[in-house]
């Protein structure tokens, strides 16, 4: 445990933990570290920074410190995905080791989360991550901690996940699964565009969206508002090796949006049509065999963020969705600034 002294007794006893010194326009930053043995030399800096107390380190051994139960907790729940920071002042950080979709296990997570005196905060599930870029930090909340408190997230860290259940998703609490490779086509539906009326404005919004994960649109193709057409067009991209096929337009209840039924006909299995997300509600997303098959509404073409962009990261790391974790979306799922 720790424990307070006046800094005039504590020469030859170890700091509990950093003790960080403020200098406006100069300097912030941890002056003393932890676990340095104070000295006589010590004082008149420690007075300076108002520290007539500091608090020394009694460790029990049922007890751990802040930067080894951080570090313990950070390994069990890090998948190979990541690698880890120093400890700094009790927090450890987890980093993208390669650019990819930020898997998070929720429910162990919110389990972890449970227990008294335990931090685990990561960014949104489902996100997209650069290489490099910090995705958690994983902390204890007191400067000692209970030793079995450390060890009951790491219980929870290997028990079960949705990883055994599902072959194609990581076993880890946390993780970054790299994109795979794929091969998009767009089906721009619309006799407003087939016919040249109307400038296609969805293929350009498209095609830098996939940009941004460094993939390229291999094909666009225009069959109008028929819906065996559009039907066809879908199978002819999947035969022909896409992997993510997009549907642009009429998605909506008009007479003349034929695209739902369109990818029913050509899929083998629907996820959803409709999602608790705005904008972007109408949105479907099917499957046929290992190809993904997103049906966008028009927000996709305008709104600069909508349901395509959450759904789109884990799709490209070819983990598939359940309607149960789409649903989840409805807290958070307001967009809109």
């Amino acid at each position: 445990m720790k424990r307070e002294v006046p800094v005039e007794q504590a020469v030859g006893m170890a700091l509990a933990h950093d003790l960080t010194r403020i200098i406006p326009g100069e300097f912030k930053g941890p002056a003393v570290r932890k676990g340095h043995v104070i000295r006589e030399e010590d004082i008149p800096l420690l007075l300076d920074m108002g520290k007539r107390h500091v608090y020394v380190l009694d460790i029990g051994p049922d007890e751990l410190h802040e930067d080894d139960a951080a570090l313990r907790m950070a390994r069990a729940v890090a998948g190979p995905g990541l690698t880890l920071t120093d400890p700094h002042e009790g927090k450890v950080v987890l980093k993208a080791l390669h650019a990819g979709c930020l898997w998070v296990d929720e429910e162990r997570l919110w389990a972890m989360n449970r227990l008294d005196d335990i931090c685990i905060a990561t960014r949104r599930p489902g996100s997209h991550v650069a290489a490099g870029q910090s995705v958690a930090g994983v902390r204890p909340i007191p400067l000692v901690i209970r030793r079995a408190q450390v060890e009951a997230v790491a219980r929870l860290a290997e028990s079960a996940g949705r990883g055994q259940d599902a072959p194609a998703r990581p076993a880890a609490v946390i993780d970054v699964i790299p994109y795979r490779p794929q091969r998009v086509a767009l089906v721009t539906t619309g006799s407003e565009i087939q016919t040249g009326r109307i400038q296609d404005r969805f293929g350009p919004v498209l095609r830098e969206k996939f940009a941004a994960y460094g993939m390229d649109v291999q094909s666009q193709v225009f069959p109008g508002d028929d819906q065996a057409a559009i039907a066809h067009a879908i199978v002819a991209a999947c035969e022909a090796g896409a992997t993510v096929v997009c549907v642009t337009g009429g998605m909506s209840v008009d007479p003349d949006d034929r695209s739902p039924a369109a990818i029913r006909t050509a899929a083998d299995e629907v996820v959803t049509y409709g999602t608790p997300v705005l904008p972007g509600s109408m949105l479907m997303l099917a499957y046929r065999g290992e190809t993904a098959i997103f049906g966008l509404p028009g927000a996709v073409m305008h709104d600069p963020v909508t349901s395509f962009d959450l759904l789109l990261p884990r799709v490209l790391a070819g983990v598939r969705w359940t309607k149960a974790e789409i649903a989840r979306y409805g807290a958070g799922g307001w967009l809109k600034a």
